[in-house]
C-alpha cells in the first residue's frame, strides 16, 4: 500500500515525494510505521510516526536513545544499535504539525517475527535482550527518563484496580466476581516484591520493557538474533520486567486473546531454550537477589497484564482496543490462567533455571 505523507516530514530528512517511494509496513499498535526508498539510494530507511497519546513526552525517548547510543559507541562500538537518524538541522526527531518523527536504519535481510514457532527463537530473542542489558550494565539507569511513568509499577496497576473496583457498577462487577476475587487472592503477589525493594543488590537497570518476540530482529535465513528494536520503551527498571515479560509471551502458543482456557499451557521447551538464552548473558551480571527472583519474574508481569485488563473492563473499556464488550475481561481469564499454570509447572521450571544458573 503506497501512501503519501506531509511533504514538510520528508523534507526535515533532505527527500521529496518525488525521490522516495513510501509504504506502510510493522503490525504494532502505538506507532505508525513507514519503509523508505530513496529512488537514487540502495539504502532504505524506517520513518516512524510517535504515538504521543501513549508516549507523552517524545523528547524523552529520543534523549534516552542518544545517551544509550553514545554510551554504546564508546565503549562497545561494534554491537548494533539501531540509533535514529538526525534531521538535516541535526534534531533526534522531526517536528511537524505537533507531531514527532523518527527515522531509522533499515537493517536488510532480517525478519521480525509476530509468532514464536521454534524454540530456537526464543533462544535468539532472549539472548539478544540479555546481551542489551549486560552492555549497560555500567550505564547509570537513573540518567534516563521514564518514556511511560509507572509502566511495570504493579504497586500502581494494583491501586487503579482497586480504584476501578470501588466504581465500576454492580453489572460489570458480577460478570467479573471470579477475576476479582482472583486478582484480590493474588495480592500476596504485589506484598512478596515489596519485601524485597530494600535490597542492595536488587538495583535499577537500563530495560527494554516489552520484549515480545517481534521487538527483535533475526537473520532472514539462520533466525539467529541480530539485534533489538522498538527501543521507546527503554527506561529505568528492575530486571524482572525484560524477563518477565519474554515468560508472559514466549512460554504458550495462543496470546491473551485466546478464550479456550484449556489451550494456555506452558511449553517447557520454549522456556527452556528462553532461560539458556538470556543467562547465557546475564548469568554473571544478576545479583543474588535477582537470581532468587527469576521464575517470580513472570508471576509478577503476568498478574500485572492480567490486573491492567481487569481494571480496563471495570473502567468500561477505555484502554486496550476490543472487538466485543467483554473481551478485555476474557483476556484478564487468560492471565489468570497462564499464572496458574506458572505455579503448576513451578518444580520444573525452577529446576531448568537452576541447571542453567551453574
Amino acid at each position: 500500500m503506497e501512501l503519501n505523507l506531509d511533504s514538510e516530514v520528508l523534507k526535515a530528512y533532505g527527500y521529496t515525494k518525488e525521490n522516495i517511494t513510501i509504504t506502510q509496513i510493522g503490525t504494532g499498535l502505538i506507532n505508525r510505521t513507514y519503509l523508505l526508498s530513496p529512488v537514487l539510494e540502495d539504502k532504505k530507511y524506517i520513518l516512524q510516526n510517535i504515538n504521543t497519546s501513549v508516549f507523552k513526552n517524545p523528547l524523552a525517548i529520543a534523549n534516552n536513545l542518544k545517551a544509550i547510543a553514545d554510551y554504546l559507541l564508546l565503549n562497545y562500538p561494534k554491537y548494533l544499535f539501531i540509533k535514529p537518524i538526525p534531521t538535516i538541522t541535526g534534531e533526534e526527531m522531526a517536528l511537524v504539525d505537533d507531531e514527532y518523527w523518527r527515522m531509522l536504519p533499515y537493517i536488510p535481510n532480517t525478519v521480525s517475527l509476530d509468532v514464536l514457532s521454534d524454540p530456537k527463537q526464543a533462544f535468539e530473542a532472549a539472548k539478544q535482550f540479555g546481551k542489551l542489558s549486560k552492555l549497560l550494565n555500567d550505564f547509570n539507569a537513573s540518567s534516563l527518563e521514564p518514556t511511560i511513568p509507572g509502566f511495570h509499577d504493579l504497586g500502581l496497576r494494583y491501586e487503579q484496580f482497586t480504584l476501578a473496583l470501588n466504581q465500576t457498577n454492580k453489572q460489570l462487577k458480577g460478570l467479573a466476581k471470579i477475576e476479582i476475587d482472583n486478582a484480590l487472592d493474588h495480592r500476596y503477589i504485589l506484598d512478596y516484591y515489596n519485601s524485597y525493594t530494600h535490597r542492595s543488590d536488587f538495583p535499577d537497570r537500563v530495560m527494554h520493557h516489552d520484549t515480545k518476540i517481534s521487538n527483535v530482529l533475526l537473520n532472514a535465513e539462520a533466525f539467529q538474533g541480530i539485534c533489538v528494536i522498538d527501543l521507546d520503551t527503554i527506561m529505568p527498571g528492575k530486571f524482572i520486567s525484560d524477563l518477565g515479560d519474554m515468560m508472559r509471551t514466549y512460554l504458550c502458543a495462543f496470546s491473551e486473546n485466546e478464550t479456550d482456557l484449556s489451550k494456555i499451557k506452558i511449553r517447557l521447551p520454549y522456556f527452556e531454550a528462553m532461560i539458556k538464552g538470556y543467562l547465557s548473558e546475564m548469568k554473571n551480571i544478576l545479583t543474588e537477589t535477582e537470581k532468587e527472583l527469576i521464575l517470580f519474574s513472570g508471576r509478577y508481569i503476568i498478574y500485572m497484564q492480567a490486573l491492567r485488563f481487569l481494571t480496563d473492563f471495570l473502567n468500561g473499556n477505555i484502554y486496550y482496543p476490543i472487538n466485543y464488550p467483554t473481551q478485555n475481561l476474557d483476556r484478564a481469564k487468560n492471565q489468570f490462567k497462564l499464572l496458574a499454570e506458572i505455579a503448576l509447572n513451578e518444580k520444573e521450571l525452577q529446576g531448568i533455571i537452576e541447571e542453567n544458573l551453574v
